[in-house]
């Protein structure tokens, strides 16, 4: 028998304001985004904005639907219109911001599993990290170099 360690790192950052330029806009967008979600069920708002390589930003936010499982999550949505607009362009930089209407989320919120999955195929698509920085509706922002930092052990095509 082995042991296998794996360790995740992250940078912390105190505050929005902390974030380069480049990111502070991306946060900014998520924030709105956030503000514009459709979740009239758990009340759980999330925004996402996306920098590309090419230049353009691509965002999105949760969308639910009474048949739970209907629903999907700001990181997908906005993973999803950008390989629709952006076929072939990587993704460099992801911000996300989430938190309850019913309370204050001061705590950095990452990806859902379901979202983690996506983010990793298209990491490995574009053979390139994905930089993610996540908060909640204030507070720290931690960035992730990688969404492997995230999602160590990650299933990709390499097993099929």
């Amino acid at each position: 028998m082995k042991t296998i360690q794996i360790t995740s790192s992250f940078q912390v950052y105190p505050s929005v304001d902390a974030l380069p330029d480049d990111v502070q806009h991306l946060m900014q967008l998520a924030h709105q985004m956030r503000d514009k979600a459709y979740a009239p069920y758990s009340k759980f708002h999330v925004g996402t904005a996306i920098l590309m390589q090419n230049g353009a930003i691509v965002t999105g936010n949760n969308q639910e639907n009474a048949a739970y499982p209907s629903g999907l999550c700001a990181e997908r949505v906005a993973v999803f219109q950008a390989g629709s607009q952006h076929p072939d362009v990587p993704i460099l930089k992801m911000a996300i911001c989430a938190g309850s209407l019913t309370s204050i989320t001061d705590k950095p919120i990452p990806p859902c599993g379901a979202c983690r999955q996506t983010i990793s195929e298209y990491e490995s698509k574009q053979n390139n990290p994905i930089e993610i920085y996540f908060m909640g509706t204030e507070g720290e922002v931690y960035r992730s170099e990688s969404l492997e930092n995230l999602l160590p052990l990650s299933f990709d095509k390499n097993f099929l």
